[in-house]
């Protein structure tokens, strides 16, 4: 080994732990709850608070920076969003990177050499193509995607936590009594090309995320919502994985207008002063 090789992997093998413990954790014993950051401040809210492991949310990222989700928001805007995440943790940072910011092998594969070199250590790639009249991408080409996902993180000395999501349920693709087992069909391709935990978003009912545990060759991932049942139960199930989507950005800015109302109803600011952080947790946030 050469001096550049050798210093290539001191650089490379801290990020290599992180995404060796990440990958072990979709093992068990425990659920692993991933809360979903939308910038530097809810990450160390997140981290603070006891999470092992933190996501980014493609949704929250784009709204703080005036955007609607669907990679409008430029994928150097993104990735800088996952890089300032980053710094401000400990923890293992997965980044959401939708479809991957292009429409070729080669530019989704740049977003992921962009996405590592910022720090993180997992990403969330799903089969949306973002383009009319061709709603999900082939299964073929979405293995192919995947496992030069995990060359290039084995390449670049990264063994990078590929969460694979498949939009069959999201974008009520085909008949409603086909699409448990495409989804099936599609999230045990993505598996056998290598990804790591697998993902049907848009799934909420306790009978169908029962059916996909069962179904699916790999670790589940279930986007929780007001409609999922708790995080024991879904335990219970045989979830291996949860995060949030936007759902906690929502919730804070859920939270900020229930002050602006009452501040331009009334004048006080009791919500206020029920929702804020105690001057000391502010001071020390990034202190």
């Amino acid at each position: 080994m050469d001096a550049a090789q050798a210093q290539m992997q001191m650089q490379t093998q801290p990020r290599r732990e992180q995404a060796e413990r990440l990958r072990g954790w979709h093992a068990g014993p425990e659920l692993l709850v991933l809360p979903n950051a939308w910038d530097a401040a809810s990450a160390r809210v997140f981290e603070r608070a006891g999470f092992r492991a933190l996501a980014t949310t493609s949704s929250g990222v784009a709204a703080t920076l005036g955007y609607a989700d669907g990679e409008r928001m430029s994928r150097s805007e993104m990735v800088a969003a996952v890089g300032r995440i980053v710094r401000a943790v400990g923890c293992p940072v997965t980044a959401d990177i939708e479809a991957g910011y292009g429409p070729t092998l080669n530019t989704k594969l740049d977003t992921i050499r962009l996405v590592l070199d910022a720090g993180a250590v997992g990403i969330n790639i799903e089969d949306s193509t973002h383009e009319v009249g061709r709603p999900l991408a082939g299964t073929a080409a979405q293995q192919g995607l995947i496992g030069a996902i995990r060359r290039l993180g084995e390449a670049q000395g990264i063994p990078v936590v590929i969460n694979a999501r498949t939009d069959v349920f999201l974008r009520a693709e085909g008949d409603a009594e086909t699409r448990l087992a495409e989804a099936v069909r599609r999230l045990n391709a993505y598996h056998e090309a290598g990804a790591d935990c697998l993902y049907p978003i848009g799934v909420a009912d306790a009978e169908t995320i029962e059916a996909l545990v069962h179904g699916v060759q790999g670790p589940i991932n279930i986007l929780v919502s007001s409609r999922t049942p708790p995080l024991p139960e879904l335990a219970a199930l045989g979830v291996r994985r949860v995060s949030f989507g936007g759902g906690l950005a929502r919730t804070a800015l859920g939270a900020l207008k229930q002050v602006a109302e009452e501040l331009r109803d009334t004048g006080t600011y009791a919500r206020m002063a029920e929702q804020m952080l105690p001057a000391a947790e502010w001071r020390e946030l990034f202190g």
